[in-house]
């Protein structure tokens, strides 16, 4: 689907059809001509707390793939600020440009206006294409925003949070699929060498993991290289690669019909978000396959977890962030437990306890 070939009426009905589908709150359309601003903010839901989640920057092909990915995105939020008990709703916003050529400081200010707009119904971070420079241009124009440099005060970058929290979800995979938790000599394939898969490379590799390495950028594969990973020179061919652990950290619906047929791995577990292309379908096909995935809203946390002990806390902790992300471990330990004694998926187990939280919430709110 395309919007841009849809009539109004079309358009509508296209729009309004997914937000009941995902059963979003509201979607802003931000546009500002003058800084060629073009952003999606999307509220999925704000019960739990105000809906809190990063600003991705991505050249889309079209508007109506950018409306679905910040979707898809902001109702993950949801999923992973209840997983994780955080006291936050789940939000998301997309800029549609390219973020090696079409920043500026203008854009990211406009932006934030629109942020601002919205009187913390939604608070922003960073996401994949945004810096904490970025995140400091649209705190210009708003208070409502986390992961600020911290020489303002703010938590700086999520992302070594993020990579520790899959580290550790990844490590009790290890320990559920082979009686430890060790990943030495363990073959682990990082599609990414992003914010997060580049400090996921450092973790897997000190540990003495053997690593391979997929990314479109020619940069980060060499700085990859340079950590000790191996390159992976076709990016298609890492899922034909012979290796123990998949870890998807680059875009989301990496796990679908076409990679589930080449995949040869027992775990997938990795930072991208929104993984599995269809959840309930290609959940069941990785446990028919023998392949535990680790769901990507649970492992993935550490970026929020950062974000919110900057948002809760009168001063910023960063022990206290990691101490938090550290629980990732025994919550995925657990949560493949519940799946086992319940003959559910890991995802299943995972949208469960999630909703379960929120749903709880609701009732007590409706109580006072």
């Amino acid at each position: 689907m395309d919007v841009n070939t849809l009539n109004p009426t079309q358009l509508q009905s296209s729009v309004f059809s997914e937000l009941e589908h995902l059963q979003h709150e509201q979607v802003m359309f931000c546009y500002d001509k003058a800084t060629g601003l073009k952003a999606i903010i999307a509220i999925h839901n704000t019960v739990l707390g105000p809906a809190t989640g990063g600003t991705r920057m991505w050249m889309y092909e079209n508007e109506a793939d950018a409306l679905r990915d910040v979707l898809r995105l902001s109702r993950g939020m949801t999923l992973k600020n209840a997983i994780s008990g955080l006291n936050l709703g789940g939000g998301k916003a997309v800029i549609i440009g390219d973020p090696r050529k079409h920043k500026s400081e203008m854009l990211f200010r406009s932006f934030g206006k629109f942020v601002n707009n919205l009187g913390g119904k939604y608070i922003t971070a960073e996401d994949v294409g945004i810096s904490t420079q970025d995140m400091e241009y649209v705190a210009m124009e708003t208070s409502y925003v986390a992961g600020k440099p911290e020489s303002l005060g703010g938590s700086g970058d999520p992302s070594p949070v993020t990579a520790y929290g899959v580290y550790m979800g990844m490590k009790a995979s290890a320990k559920k699929v082979y009686g430890n938790d060790s990943l030495q000599g363990k073959r682990v394939a990082v599609q990414g060498a992003g914010h997060v898969g580049i400090h996921l490379i450092e973790h897997l590799v000190k540990e003495g993991a053997v690593v391979f390495v997929s990314d479109i950028y020619e940069d980060r594969l060499k700085a990859a290289q340079e950590k000790g990973a191996q390159v992976i020179e076709n990016p298609d061919s890492i899922y034909d690669l012979d290796m123990d652990i998949y870890a998807p950290c680059a875009l989301g619906a990496t796990v679908n019909d076409n990679t589930l047929e080449r995949l040869k791995c027992a775990i997938i577990a990795g930072a991208a978000n929104n993984q599995l292309e269809d959840e309930v379908r290609h959940a069941k096909m990785c446990q028919e396959k023998g392949i535990l995935y680790a769901p990507d809203f649970l492992i993935n946390a550490g970026g929020i977890i950062n974000v919110y002990t900057e948002i809760a806390l009168p001063v910023y902790n960063r022990q206290r962030a990691y101490e938090q992300t550290e629980r990732i471990y025994d919550f995925t330990l657990a949560l493949f437990e519940k799946a086992e004694k319940e003959n559910i998926t890991t995802h299943e187990a995972a949208l469960r306890t999630a909703m379960e939280r929120i749903h709880n919430a609701a009732k007590l709110k409706s109580r006072i």
